[in-house]
């Protein structure tokens, strides 16, 4: 190594020293003072239990946040990348985004710009509130109503075809899955 190179490196060194030196003494000087949790909490921002809640709620949903509980709400996760289930569709369907401005906590997970602005989401996933009396008849629809009319074609599909077969003097065996079919179930109460 060459002298020159030496005295570069040792006063690179030196310089590197020094400034160390002054960042641990601004450190220290120029500190803003923290406010205690409990100051925070008394200002309606979230405490210590709560964030030790969000933190037990985060232990078992790894991919999206636990959304608070709203009476009278059923709470989801929306996409905004399928194009045939749009943000507008779910509105006009009566689906309300989230707005972190309304959750102490969410402040992190909101969309920063564009047509979201403001509502709580995490990648290409809105936070939505349904009110409970339309989450019950859309999934009374999409899971009872729907399944029964589909169960009730196949139970005549399945009688057409024992006629056929009568008609020819075949008989068509039934297993216990088929003879099930068009006894329509108990309307059940689905959990918001």
């Amino acid at each position: 190594m060459s002298k020159d190179t030496r005295s570069n490196q040792n006063s690179a060194d030196a310089s590197s020293d020094e400034s160390d030196a002054r960042l641990n003494q601004r450190g220290q000087s120029e500190a803003r003072p923290s406010r205690s949790q409990d100051e925070r909490s008394a200002q309606g921002r979230v405490s210590k239990d709560d964030r030790l809640a969000m933190f037990r709620n985060q232990l078992f949903n790894s991919a999206l946040p636990e959304l608070p509980e709203i009476p009278g709400f059923h709470l989801c996760w929306l996409t905004t990348t399928n194009p045939r289930d749009s943000i507008i569709m779910r509105q006009r369907l009566g689906y309300e985004l989230l707005k972190a401005s309304d959750f102490p906590g969410f402040e992190l997970v909101t969309q920063k710009t564009g047509d979201y602005a403001g509502c709580i989401a995490v990648n290409e996933m809105l936070a939505a509130k349904l009110p409970l009396e339309l989450y019950q008849m859309y999934m009374e629809e999409a899971h009872h109503n729907a399944p029964n009319q589909e169960e009730d074609k196949l139970k005549a599909t399945l009688e057409n075809i024992q006629a056929s077969a009568r008609g020819v003097k075949a008989e068509v065996l039934i297993e216990e899955g088929n003879a099930e079919l068009g006894r329509n179930t108990a309307q059940p109460r689905f959990q918001g």
